[in-house]
């Protein structure tokens, strides 16, 4: 938990401006500075060597809209009720660490995807540039739906249609990069606003600015001269990709069915699908060196710190799992890479950490304070970690919402990854072991106590609350909100039409840009 007000750890801070980059389902098994010889991540590397990277990092709930409400608030999914894609985060539910900052005097602007409820609620993010917020102000309802449920064929084609080519997405993220260049050049000229350090912010005070990315996010669809970086039988296939292979949990096993992905997909569209994913991130990195390199030529580094992380990862193929949804590594664990002044550089920190621990490290990095109401924050300053790691926390991600008909709980404690099915047999890995998630160890009678300790270690981070009742929660929240939409027939005939979020339309400078 976090503490409020000046601690002396937090008077040893100095203030900077913040610029935190975010990525949307990236994957960090694909990145350089994670140990992947192929993938050309240039850029993020050279991030990642001047600053402090986390080599165990996790989302807390592996689908978009909640665990963007986590990062927002600091506080876990349950908390707030934020439970899919078609709860977003409206403001009234919990502060954001942009209502500490603007309550103070600091300047944020944000740039690119939210995935907030609407642009005019009150978020605490009041300058909000070429925003993404959910369809309609409405979400995914089709994500409301839970069990047994119509299969769901579009997963299944945004792998076998992976291809050359633009799509709106890389477009919109040239144009958030090129909004955020534009922004730092005026930030570092004064012109954006009254901070001494640059960018907005009353009395000098240093500025937050929140640049937001969709890829490598589906459509799996990316310019040609990225994709012929990486031709696909140069690369490997994924772990346990293969049919005779995949693990046979009865909640995995029904994700799969619903998605059409029981059958397997062919080596071939396999290995174009990864081409494509790489070719993203490598497109993704060249904008993040766009900012990056905007922020140096500005003479804003030595005044601003930086953050990159994404808000989940994607199974790309592992385990017969594409995208997110499960609580395996490559959906649920996250590059997280944190530099600037007095951040360590070339450091790899193995603390477990999360979304919620950048609530309080974005409002420590600026020099603003937390408030009394933020005593019981899920996260910790990244800033502290960073300088003394900490090998006894633990993490939490939860799942609520499509391809599940149970609540999933990963708890990460130690060496130990356990997975806690309400009403299904759990899962347990030993991830210094294991780090591939080969052996799932919870049926083994030997490994009883490690479980049942596990299991109790969760009641302990979810108290006062139970699995089953925060399980029971959000089904009766998401049946409340299935009504008021007409039923199940009417959320049926409109879940397939929309198969992720469209980009803003239009892609205009910020006025005065």
């Amino acid at each position: 938990m976090s503490e409020p007000g000046n601690t002396s750890e937090r008077r040893e801070t100095r203030p900077t401006n913040l610029l935190f980059i975010c990525s949307d389902e990236h994957s960090r098994r694909y990145l350089g500075c994670y140990g992947n010889a192929l993938v050309r991540t240039p850029h993020l590397d050279a991030l990642a060597a001047r600053g402090t990277r986390f080599l165990n990092a996790y989302t807390n709930t592996p689908i978009c809209v909640p665990a963007r409400a986590c990062l927002a608030t600091g506080r876990y999914a349950h908390r707030i009720g934020s439970w899919d894609n078609a709860t977003p985060y409206v403001g009234t539910e919990a502060p954001s660490w942009g209502h500490r900052l603007t309550g103070q005097g600091h300047g944020v602007t944000t740039i690119g995807k939210l995935h907030y409820r609407r642009a005019d609620d009150p978020s605490g993010f009041p300058d909000q540039r070429l925003p993404m917020h959910v369809l309609g102000g409405v979400g995914d309802l089709y994500g409301l739906l839970r069990g047994e449920m119509p299969v769901r064929p579009q997963s299944r084609h945004h792998v076998t249609e992976a291809a050359p080519g633009e799509s709106e997405y890389t477009r919109y993220d040239v144009a958030i990069a090129d909004e955020a260049v534009r922004w730092l050049r005026q930030a570092g000229s004064g012109r954006e606003g009254r901070g001494a350090q640059g960018g907005p912010g009353a009395q000098g005070k240093p500025w937050a600015l929140f640049v937001s990315f969709v890829e490598p996010h589906f459509p799996l669809q990316a310019p040609a001269e990225y994709i012929q970086l990486y031709p696909p039988q140069s690369l490997p296939l994924p772990l346990n990709w293969r049919p005779e292979d995949w693990p046979r949990h009865p909640v995995i096993e029904a994700k799969r069915r619903q998605q059409a992905l029981d059958e397997p997909i062919d080596e071939a569209s396999v290995r174009r699908a990864l081409s494509t994913y790489c070719a993203m991130v490598t497109f993704l990195d060249d904008q993040i060196g766009k900012v990056l390199t905007a922020l140096r030529e500005a003479g804003l580094e030595d005044t601003t710190r930086v953050i990159y992380t994404t808000d989940h990862g994607d199974m790309m193929g592992e385990q017969g799992l594409w995208w997110k949804s499960v609580m395996y590594e490559g959906a649920c664990a996250l590059p997280l890479l944190l530099a600037g002044p007095d951040v360590p550089a070339g450091k790899a920190v193995t603390t477990l950490v999360s979304l919620v621990d950048c609530f309080p490290t974005i409002v420590e990095a600026v020099g603003a304070d937390l408030a009394p109401e933020d005593r019981d924050l899920d996260g910790t300053s990244l800033l502290h970690i960073a300088r003394q790691p900490d090998a006894d926390r633990t993490v939490l991600s939860e799942y609520h919402a499509i391809f599940s008909p149970s609540a999933m709980f990963m708890l990460r404690q130690g060496r130990y990854k356990y997975v806690e099915y309400v009403g299904y047999p759990p899962q347990l890995f030993d991830l210094e072991a294991d780090p591939d998630e080969l052996c799932d160890l919870a049926a083994d009678p030997g490994h009883g106590t490690t479980i049942a300790a596990c299991a109790a270690a969760l009641r302990r981070v979810l108290a006062p609350q139970t699995p089953e009742g925060v399980d029971a929660r959000a089904k009766a929240d998401q049946r409340r909100r299935i009504e008021a939409a007409g039923g199940v027939g009417a959320v049926l005939a409109g879940g397939v039409k929309i198969p992720y979020t469209p980009a803003p339309i239009t892609f205009q400078p910020h006025p005065g840009g």
